[in-house]
């Protein structure tokens, strides 16, 4: 291990900052995995500009789109960050963009796979802010909620393949009032995707990883088709991969187009279309006592030699009938039956479609509109040793299917006049979801297949609840850039949201759900006024400073029985509890923010400092067993955060760079909870699932077509349960990235000048092989103690990549 702390050291000794962050730095300890611990120079560019300048015909191009040796390549102004194709281009292909946003300053990405697809385990966190707390859209087309169990949205993976992502704009503080969402607490995050080219273009991948990983894409645009520019791009991707640890695969494809139609110079439509399919045998969740008596590869059986038998075996065992037995590394688990289950899976299938319409009205006023449609079909499935077949078999199959459909329109007017860059439009959606578990039969063993939860369905034996949801949201927003002089910029602007929900149940089984009826009723979320102010200011050659300041507040999240903090997803008494009390109520904040960054030629640094006041943080808590846990939506009250981060790129000399950066969150509950009649003390208690301290450091070099760089990544420890009790250790880890480029083939012959580029890259992730917890809180966070609702990270994984261009 010497060589990883001296390539830390390395990293770490190009950090210039104070005294106290090295101070900070020194007290964060590293625990084992498993230990238990209690206690406690640049034109400004505004926002109004960015709503009117992402043109489906001209996409923004800067001097951040071509190739740089700095692991920060990216075109900044205000709180605003611009994540290029060339910072996604570095990573492995079909790698999650989220992946590579969390590269930057205070964002945390987690999965339990190197590539992060494995969508049940995605969780993304911006400066204390889970993702269904933050705002994203593509190509102004709105995402929604980025929660697995979401009703009212898709998952950015879903969406659009990450080679067909063309930027991202990352607002991480307060603003974005022009981003269509009901849920930007903490930011948003806007992806844009590539426009095709103008002269007919062929690319194709291939990547080959460990665990039989094959990613393959394959793009081909049109070129201009006519005098005017018509042109278009279709593309195919596929990712196949073994799981890394128990048995089964993780399945992906994928299909992208994008038409684009020019009218005129300064006005376009254009189309966007998606479709995906995911199959993926998921990892088991893990508790600590798991982690600790199971071990680290602790999984589900299926895949492996005699799973139905084992499984089988298992749920015998659990209900003391003759032939139950259990593999001996499982008794010392104080609940061996959830450790391993026969199988778990998820199956999606989702279609996306959007019309952008671009239109410049006059010289000074534009007038744009994005109307689209979204259709999905989901079910996420476990092997439930708990409750018997019809046939007699020990257990059952049971499955969450869901079917979404959501359609809208967002529109915005964008005029320029003295000196005023002034902006208002609407956003209305409407979505209907529903949402039901139903038991399907397994076989008596021997006596017949075991279910493929990945194929075509039966019909089950029994439904054990189901509810329908629908819903209307409506948002407008105004807003007006000022620029008194050249290199001073000066926002103000406001978002209005109005949003009803209205669920009822279709199916209850109780003698499985345990109530007497599911929620039914409707919530709405209104606030008119939610203001947003902020400045930005270029001084001297190369300072810049800015300030963001903004109110907002969230729709309530919408989800299934005991699947998330949603008012629906709780008994019809409890629900009736909290409408009589008031106890759930739609969250709120302000944001404070401000800034400042320096960049010249050797040195880029930046310094970002922000405080919030959260009010009415609604939060899952559970126990029991994840098959059918005890779960309840609580209000925990307010959370109070102040963070920061520093972040400095050095470029000591020509094509080499070293980046660091530091992020720092204090966020604590301001008060106890009470559940149940049980006090349980989280005031001053840091909030569950993020931590309070990251750092991030880089090197890279590059040498005429050789690009190379290392990275390393310092998680700190985070809580586990909401009082402190349970925490999770910190850990570091590295990656490795070696990229060679080919260009020119015609100056070898002639006859291979129609291959533009041909590139080859090597890829290791987890370099050091270090074992740690990743994704945190998927099945929702206990009070206190233990609880299974985890996943581990991946080992030491490697790729080898070649793409060619024609």
């Amino acid at each position: 291990m010497q060589l990883w702390s001296v390539l830390r050291c390395t990293l770490l000794s190009a950090l210039f900052l104070s005294c106290a962050q090295g101070a900070l730095a020194a007290s964060v300890t590293t625990p084992s995995i498993g230990s238990k611990r209690t206690g406690g120079k640049s034109t400004p560019t505004s926002t109004a500009h960015q709503a009117s300048a992402t043109s489906a015909s001209a996409p923004r191009r800067s001097a951040a789109e071509t190739l740089s040796v700095s692991v920060a390549r990216h075109h900044d102004h205000g709180s605003v960050q611009t994540i290029t194709s060339e910072m996604l281009s570095r990573s492995v292909p079909g790698t999650n963009p989220q992946k590579v946003l969390a590269t930057q300053p205070g964002i945390m990405f987690q999965s339990d796979d190197p590539q992060g697809m494995d969508t049940w385990s995605n969780q993304f966190y911006m400066h204390g802010f889970l993702q269904n707390q933050i705002g994203m859209t593509l190509d102004g087309i709105p995402l929604g909620d980025q929660e697995f169990h979401s009703a009212n949205g898709l998952n950015t993976t879903a969406a659009i393949s990450s080679e067909n992502v063309g930027r991202m704009d990352v607002s991480m503080s307060a603003g974005a009032e022009h981003v269509a969402s009901t849920s930007n607490l903490g930011g948003a995050v806007e992806y844009f995707s590539s426009d095709p080219t103008h002269k007919r273009h062929l690319t194709t991948s291939q990547t080959f990883g460990s665990n039989a990983t094959y990613h393959t894409f394959i793009r081909a645009d049109s070129g201009d088709l006519n005098k005017t520019g018509t042109r278009f791009y279709m593309s195919y991707m596929r990712n196949d991969m073994e799981k890394w640890k128990g048995g089964g695969n993780q399945f992906a494809q994928q299909v992208n187009a994008k038409l684009v139609q020019p009218i005129g110079h300064e006005s376009s439509i254009s189309a966007l279309f998606d479709w995906s399919d995911k199959d993926l045998y998921n990892y088991q969740d893990m508790s600590f006592d798991m982690l600790q008596n199971g071990g680290y590869n602790i999984d589900n059986f299926i895949g492996t030699p005699n799973a139905y038998a084992k499984a089988y075996r298992s749920a015998l065992s659990l209900n003391g009938l003759p032939g139950g037995k259990l593999p001996a590394s499982y008794s010392k688990m104080s609940d061996p039956w959830d450790a391993s289950y026969y199988d778990g899976a998820t199956v999606e299938r989702d279609y996306l479609g959007g019309i952008n319409f671009d239109f410049a009205l006059t010289h000074r006023l534009r007038w744009k509109t994005v109307a689209y449609g979204q259709g999905q079909y989901g079910r996420g499935s476990w092997a439930n040793p708990y409750v018997a077949s019809p046939d007699g078999a020990p257990l059952i199959e049971q499955i969450t299917v869901t079917h979404n459909q959501r359609y809208g329109i967002t529109s915005a007017l964008h005029y320029n006049i003295a000196h005023n860059e002034i902006s208002a439009g609407v956003w209305y959606e409407n979505y209907h979801t529903s949402i039901g578990r139903n038991a399907y039969s397994e076989p008596v063993l021997g006596q017949g297949s075991p279910f493929n939860v990945l194929g075509s369905l039966p019909s089950p034996f029994e439904s054990l609840w189901g509810q329908s949801i629908n819903s209307n949201s409506f948002t407008a927003f105004v807003q007006d850039t000022y620029h008194p002089i050249s290199n001073l910029s000066v926002h103000f602007g406001f978002k209005s949201l109005l949003e009803t929900v209205r669920g009822g149940e279709t199916d209850n089984l109780e003698s499985y759900t345990g109530v007497g009826a599911l929620a039914s009723g409707s919530v709405t979320t209104a606030k008119a006024f939610l203001p947003h102010i902020s400045a930005d200011w270029h001084f001297l050659k190369h300072h810049e400073l800015f300030f963001d300041v903004a109110e907002n507040v969230k729709a309530y999240p919408i989800s299934g029985f005991k699947e998330g903090a949603s008012p629906f997803a709780v008994s019809q008494t409890a629900y009736n509890q909290i409408q009589q009390s008031g106890g759930l109520k739609p969250e709120t904040d302000w944001n404070y923010a401000v800034g400042y960054r320096y960049s010249d030629k050797l040195i880029l640094a930046s310094l970002f400092v922000y405080h919030t006041d959260f009010h009415n943080r609604l939060q899952q808590i559970t126990s029991g067993t994840i098959v059918n846990p005890i779960s309840t939506v609580a209000n925990v009250g307010t959370v109070n955060m102040n963070g920061v981060d520093a972040g400095l790129t050095l470029r000591p000399i020509r094509n080499l760079s070293i980046y660091n950066s530091i992020s720092y969150n204090h966020a604590t509950y301001a008060d106890n909870v009470i559940s149940e009649g049980t006090v349980y003390h989280t005031h001053g208690q840091q909030i569950v699932n993020y931590p309070r301290f990251m750092y991030k450091g880089s090197i890279s070099y590059m040498y005429k077509g050789v690009d190379m760089h290392v990275d390393t990544q310092y998680m700190g420890q985070r809580n586990f349960s909401y009082t402190g009790d349970m925490r999770v250790p910190g850990y570091w880890i590295e990656t490795l990235g070696l990229r060679y480029r080919m260009e020119n083939f015609g100056r070898f012959n002639r006859r291979l000048d129609f291959v533009k580029n041909l590139t080859f890259s090597f890829d290791i992730y987890n370099l050091a092989n270090q074992k740690y917890i990743a994704t945190t809180g998927e099945n929702g966070n206990p009070m206190t103690g233990d609880y299974q609702s985890f996943l581990v990270g991946a080992p030491r994984q490697f790729f080898g990549s070649v793409k060619a261009e024609f």
